[in-house]
């Protein structure tokens, strides 16, 4: 199911995060996190913790490919976990990858668990 017509904290803060990525503001995209939170990509080989961990990601991911990147589609999970459909393009040329957003009462991002289709 694709519905987002009523936004969801999750859904929420993952648009703010893509939307920093967007614009490389990296001092945005850390306000979207806690500080224990977690990136797990197995893409990447890696999983990153922190939040040391997410700016080393965003960091090395977003700005160092130049990503830009589309939500093609939201569903909303169990809870008020989000499930991103994203459309990536950057100097590595394009994926499309899958976000499952966990956030915590706050609306910052607890975990992320990526990776491309």
């Amino acid at each position: 199911m694709t519905a987002e017509a009523t936004p969801f904290r999750s859904a929420i803060a993952a648009r703010a995060f893509l939307a920093a990525t967007h614009e490389f503001d990296i001092e945005a995209v850390l306000r979207c996190f806690r500080p224990d939170a977690v990136i797990d990509d197995p893409s990447t080989g890696e999983s990153f913790e922190g939040i040391e961990g997410v700016q080393d990601y965003v960091m090395r991911f977003f700005v160092g490919y130049r990503t830009r990147s589309r939500v093609i589609s939201v569903d909303r999970l169990e809870g008020d976990r989000a499930r991103l459909r994203v459309d990536f393009t950057g100097d590595f040329g394009h994926e499309i990858g899958r976000l499952d957003v966990v956030t915590d009462k706050h609306g910052r991002i607890l975990r992320i668990d990526a990776d491309l289709e």
